[in-house]
């Protein structure tokens, strides 16, 4: 493996200004990203107090099912004695989701590994798993390559209910069928069969998205010592039970400040990510495995489509006696981590450094300080067969960001059109029509009316001719079909839907290649946290 970085065209304003180190965005983070601001932070976590005992007890539960190596044990002793922690997380989607899941754990990890040496104290990688996320349509579905074309790949099983990812039964069967499509597409290789047999026995030790997420994840990163947790884990919830009363009770100065922050964000030119409201609760209700999201109405807190409300009082006792029933959103997951768990920096994409400008002050009303936010690492990967095609058409990968290769492949097509075969098709239809111009005038003359059939004859004739024309125009882009085949590739694997292809493709595609030591080849990399993306060249 070879790694590269390339410092492409800004497309996020926010986070070219948060590398920057912009002074107009001091004022919606706590910490700028510099290497003082770490240790700032650990001595700031030396002042609070947390449970971590019964935190890490909380984690070795919910993974003991999922499998504890000895680095797991190590990582959870550590964290049961007060570590510090990075913390990044996501969706539990098909096959761990796009590839950008990866990259966020290899950040935890490899940011954890730095710190650890900097501070000279045990850093712990956390993974927090939005199993109560229960936008399902986000989740069901993956990408593959098929016939040198991004093919969409659907769970198809469907639930019109709202319920959690967690809590979500997997149709084992539907399920199956979407993994056979997708290896399909994948191609047999030397590891396929292994990748295959792993998949179809998590499937079938699996009950839910998340369970099958976690199998998957773990599997990765369980050597590195990756600690997960599962934002709706029961034991969890309990746990959190405190944190929710604290919560309910600043509730409404918690939406006042996001929705003030949110404005000044806005006036800054960097948008409303969340559209905040006075009236958001931030909660969401948990009812038969649904959530229902709250608001406060003349000091209710309601749903009307669930025929929820309860006043702040029967909130407190629903935190204090079923915290399961509660569940947080993109506003207070931020804060609960803050309470929960020792946090050093909290790693996130371009989206979540967008939300989480708007909580400065929401962490300052609950007297918590928001941690360090490191953007996630941006990695492409590039297969031996795309390297030979860009040396082929002396083209960069940057350029394929940029939509050269499209260009390319649309002057190819304009070249190679029979033009000569077109005129002469238009010529025969012009003459065709010429003759029955002829032939409507002499009728005419004669006092035979038939207008009507001779156009309906000149409507089939172009049809015709039309048709003529696609069998043409077929026959000679197979003629070229290598070329544009490769044209295709270089889009398809490096751009996927005018999209980078670490939010397209999920990581098996390119273990099937390269085989199950992929990831912890990428961890051995030597990544730095920039605001580069990285082109790892395989």
């Amino acid at each position: 493996m070879k790694l590269d970085q390339v410092t492409l065209p800004v497309n996020n304003n926010l986070l070219s200004a948060y590398w920057s180190g912009s002074e107009m965005l001091h004022n919606f983070y706590e910490y700028q990203l510099r290497e003082e601001s770490y240790l700032k932070r650990a001595e700031y976590l030396k002042s609070k107090q947390y449970d971590t005992k019964q935190l890490s007890d909380i984690i070795l539960k919910f993974m003991e099912p999922y499998g504890i190596t000895e680095k797991i044990t190590e990582n959870l002793a550590y964290l049961a004695d007060g570590s510090p922690v990075i913390v990044g997380g996501q969706q539990a989607g098909i096959l761990t989701g796009p590839l950008y899941s990866i990259h966020k754990a290899i950040s935890v990890i490899l940011l954890a590994k730095k710190q650890t040496e900097k501070l000279g104290v045990k850093v712990i990688p956390l993974f927090w798993i939005a199993g109560e996320d229960h936008d399902i349509e986000e989740i069901n579905h993956t990408y593959t390559i098929h016939q040198t074309e991004p093919k969409k790949r659907v769970y198809r099983e469907r639930n019109n209910r709202k319920t959690m990812a967690s809590t979500t039964e997997i149709n084992k069967v539907q399920l199956k069928k979407t993994i056979d499509e997708i290896f399909k597409d994948f191609g047999e290789t030397a590891y396929t069969q292994e990748l295959y047999q792993f998949v179809l026995s998590s499937i079938n030790d699996s009950e839910t998205f998340t369970d099958f997420f976690v199998k998957c994840m773990n599997s990765f990163f369980k050597d590195e010592g990756l600690l997960m947790i599962n934002a709706a884990y029961p034991p969890f919830r309990r746990y959190e039970s405190d944190f929710f009363k604290k919560i309910i009770e600043n509730n409404e100065k918690i939406a006042e400040v996001v929705v003030n922050k949110e404005q000044l964000l806005n006036d800054a030119g960097f948008g409303k990510p969340i559209e905040a409201t006075l009236e958001n609760a931030n909660l969401f209700f948990v009812q038969d495995g649904e959530r229902f999201l709250l608001e406060r109405v003349e000091n209710l807190f309601i749903n009307e489509t669930a025929n929820i409300k309860f006043t702040k009082d029967e909130l407190h006792e629903i935190a204090l006696n079923n915290p399961e029933k509660l569940s947080n959103n993109v506003v207070t997951r931020p804060l609960m981590q803050e309470m929960t768990i020792p946090v050093l920096a909290f790693v996130g994409g371009p989206g979540e450094l967008a939300y989480w400008a708007t909580l400065k002050n929401a962490f300052e009303v609950m007297d918590l300080q928001m941690p360090i936010i490191v953007p996630r690492l941006n990695i492409t990967l590039i297969s031996r067969k795309v390297e030979q095609l860009l040396e082929e058409y002396k083209l960069t990968v940057e350029d394929v960001f940029v939509g050269k290769v499209k260009e390319l492949k649309n002057k190819f097509l304009e070249s190679i059109q029979d033009e000569e075969a077109m005129e002469q098709i238009n010529q025969l239809q012009r003459l065709l029509e010429n003759q029955y111009q002829k032939l409507s005038t002499h009728l005419n003359e004669q006092q035979l009316h038939l207008d009507f059939i001779i156009e309906k004859n000149i409507h089939y004739h172009a049809q015709q001719f039309e048709y003529l024309k696609s069998k043409i125009e077929q026959q000679v882009l197979l003629k070229h079909d290598k070329i544009i085949r490769q044209f295709n590739t270089l889009s398809s694997e490096l751009y996927p839907n005018n999209n980078y292809q670490e939010r397209v493709f999920n990581p098996y595609q390119y273990l099937n290649i390269y085989g199950p030591t992929l990831i912890s080849e990428l961890l051995e990399l030597p990544f730095d946290f920039s605001n580069s993306h990285y082109i790892v060249r395989m």
